[in-house]
């Protein structure tokens, strides 16, 4: 029986068969022309989209706002709690750099942060020291859409680089501010990856450009001054399948210019004594071998899987010959412990790991080989690095929480092990954690792997399968979702609902072959792995079938396709934003912006046969069946570069042809925003609100 009562009926998308033939196989696609034709240009101006797609996509927003008409008081009841848990004029604590500190904040009512900063050892906490940089709330003022990409400030601190997204399509522009004075110069470099690296002189930068189908493919160097035409181009990678970063030194010797698909990389610096320089290359790049440099003054640290150390080690060279046959092992690789990250400083070595699933920091004396870890007690937590500016710095900051604790950020000396706690998050409405209870069980997946699920419950929940679930997972490109702190699913959890994290194949979170057997051709494995977790949920008794709400996004929305099609009958409800669909044509069409990039994640069906096979045996576009959909709920943005808005609007219109059951299948598209829905943070928290009302009303608690 469903939840939705005297629907309208849906719209339906006239079908215009188009067939497409590889490996001498015909497939029809009846919805094709959801496509623009002329996508590219339309990410950059909305307006122009095709009258009838535009007509279809708002006849579903319609249809979608009549199926949830009778939740929108109560939607807002959701948005005032959510909102209510944020502390408003919130502020972060500032980071020290050279004679400043340098912080965000927000002001009560504002959508976007402020940057600031105030003298290197003054009170955070007077207004009358905090000097605004940048206002963000200023600078979007009047825009549908508005996302900040970044700030950052030149070594003696008279200027900024700082850009911005005013579409959602990712295209950032980047605009020098002078910090004494607060204005913008004239410079405007257009289409960037949104951040840049300073010279150390403060009178020019690097950055990435980004191609027509959104991938960041050159660098260049720009002085300022000087128009974007008469840009230096520094280095311009030819391999479709591969993307550009660029990065700088601590120490401010370096530029480094990191190349990379999902499974290789290559590394390229500039010494900053010779700008103009040619980029030097610090190891070829080889299939499958990935490696992340970092400076450590007459020595470079490099975390590598190089020489077959899947979850990786840390190496050194000289920063005179970085060559590989130059490598010396320093932390040897060691199996299930996946080292993540590292920085190092003038006395240490700082690693990030995760070890048994769980995250650690690892600090290491340069000089002894010492090594101590940061210890936890909680069964799941998560943990954040952000290290220090500084090189010379003892003293990291880190952070803390778990789901029932609000986040903790720390100072930490790395010299005296002191840990000191600078700021606990904030919950306005109330927060008690003793009425929370955080959980970690293990299911039995379809091989006999054992899949971590992460859970937080309120303690007065009855255990006996009658409580309604919310099961979220992602489980892709080596993504490990954190069992962190989150005030939003506190208004599911409060009302009897059980929040769980199923930390499926295809993350990291149990080592580099938790995500190698959740990929290409072992990609069914994070489906079932989720249908293992949420049988597990039933067997013991937290929850029970048709009571599960099952959740992702992105390739997370792959997810939710290939779950709807695996097991229906299991879920209550499905929430799918912005998802990966129809996952067989995209990556058949190599003029699509991430298509080649994605090549090594799902396989390249142009070239393999088998590629194309195995994707087509689960693309969730391609698998829809006459089944029992349970309700759907998928969200899309119009400016997507990732997630093109066809694939969801094309997924609902063939599961409403198929379905077998009454259940709706409701399509949002917003219409100003892109990958990441709105961009500002009460903006964001509308559709979460729309989200769990969603949830709650096929569960039947949209009430309270």
């Amino acid at each position: 029986m469903t939840a939705f009562k005297n629907l309208p009926a849906p719209p339906k998308a006239k079908a215009k068969p188009v067939t497409d033939t590889r490996h001498g196989k015909t497939r029809a696609d009846d919805y094709a022309w959801l496509r623009a034709a002329n996508w590219q240009a339309m990410f950059k101006d909305p307006s122009i989209l095709e009258a009838d797609i535009r007509a279809h996509l708002e006849a579903e927003n319609a249809y979608m706002k009549a199926a949830m008409a009778d939740t929108e008081a109560f939607q807002k009841t959701l948005f005032a709690e959510m909102r209510g848990r944020i502390k408003e004029d919130d502020s972060s604590v500032p980071m020290k750099d050279g004679a400043y500190a340098y912080g965000t904040a927000y002001r009560t009512g504002g959508e976007q942060p402020y940057f600031f900063r105030i003298p290197r050892d003054g009170d955070l906490h007077d207004p009358d020291l905090r000097a605004v940089l940048l206002d963000g709330d200023q600078e979007g003022e009047g825009k549908a859409y508005f996302d900040l990409g970044g700030f950052f400030h030149t070594t003696d601190h008279t200027r900024a680089l700082w850009s911005f997204d005013d579409k959602g399509s990712e295209f950032y522009t980047i605009k020098v501010r002078d910090l004494a004075g607060g204005k913008d110069l004239e410079d405007v470099i257009e289409n960037t990856g949104g951040s840049g690296v300073w010279a150390p002189d403060g009178k020019s930068f690097f950055y990435t450009e980004v191609d027509e189908n959104h991938r960041p493919s050159k660098v260049y160097h720009h002085v300022v001054g000087t128009a974007q035409s008469e840009d230096r181009l520094v280095y311009e990678e030819a391999d479709p399948g591969f993307f550009v970063g660029i990065g700088g030194s601590l120490l401010d010797d370096f530029i480094f210019i990191d190349v990379h698909d999902h499974q290789t990389s290559e590394v390229h610096i500039i010494p900053t004594n010779a700008l103009d320089a040619a980029p030097q290359i610090v190891a070829k790049r080889e299939t499958m071998v990935e490696y992340d440099v970092t400076e450590g003054g007459d020595v470079f640290f490099i975390l590598t899987n190089d020489g077959g150390a899947k979850d990786f080690k840390i190496v050194e060279a000289p920063v005179s010959a970085p060559a590989k046959e130059n490598w010396k092992e320093i932390v040897p690789h060691q199996e299930g412990r996946l080292i993540l990250s590292h920085m190092a400083f003038e006395n240490h070595l700082v690693r990030l790991e995760r070890l048994g699933g769980l995250p650690r920091i690892v600090i290491r004396d340069r000089k002894t080989g010492e090594e101590h870890a940061i210890a936890f007690d909680e069964e799941a937590y998560a943990l954040g690095l952000q290290g220090a500016q500084e090189y010379d710095a003892d003293t990291i900051r880190f952070s803390y929480s778990s789901m029932t604790t609000p986040s903790q950020l720390y100072d930490y000396n790395m010299a005296t092990r002191e840990r000191t706690l600078l700021k606990t998050q904030e919950v306005p409405s109330g927060h008690n954690p003793d009425d929370y209870v955080t959980r970690r069980i293990q299911a039995k997946a379809a091989d006999g792997e054992l899949v971590p699920v992460s859970l937080v419950y309120r303690k007065d929940t009855p255990l006996d399968g009658s409580a309604p679930c919310l099961l979220y997972g992602y489980g892709a490109y080596g993504i490990s979702i954190p069992a962190s702190f989150s005030t939003n699913c506190l208004s599911l959890v409060d009302r009897g609902f059980i929040y769980a994290i199923a930390h499926i194949r295809g993350g990291k979170d149990k080592g580099f072959a938790w995500y190698e057997n959740g990929k290409m051709f072992s990609k069914k494995n994070t489906f079932s792995d989720f249908v293992a977790a949420a049988d597990a949920l039933v067997a013991e008794h937290f929850t029970s079938y048709g009571k599960i709400v099952a959740e992702g996004g992105s390739a997370g929305g792959m997810l939710m396709g290939a779950v709807a099609n695996m097991a229906p009958e299991k879920f209550s409800g499905i929430i799918a934003a912005v998802p990966f669909v129809d996952v067989l044509t995209t990556m058949l069409d190599d003029t699509l912006p991430l298509t080649p990039p994605e090549w090594p994640e799902w396989g390249n069906p142009i070239a393999s046969e088998a590629a194309y096979d195995y994707i087509a045996s689960y693309s969730p576009y391609d698998n829809v069946a006459a089944k029992p959909y349970p309700a759907i709920l998928a969200l899309a943005g119009l400016t997507d570069p990732r997630v093109t808005y066809w694939e969801p609007a094309k997924w609902v219109a063939r599961l409403r042809d198929f379905t077998t059951a009454e259940n709706p299948i409701l399509l949002r598209t917003n219409m100003d925003a892109g990958h990441g829905g709105a961009s500002g943070r009460f903006q964001r928290l509308e559709e979460i609100a729309l989200e769990y009302a969603f949830a709650l009303k096929v569960s039947g608690k949209a009430e309270g």
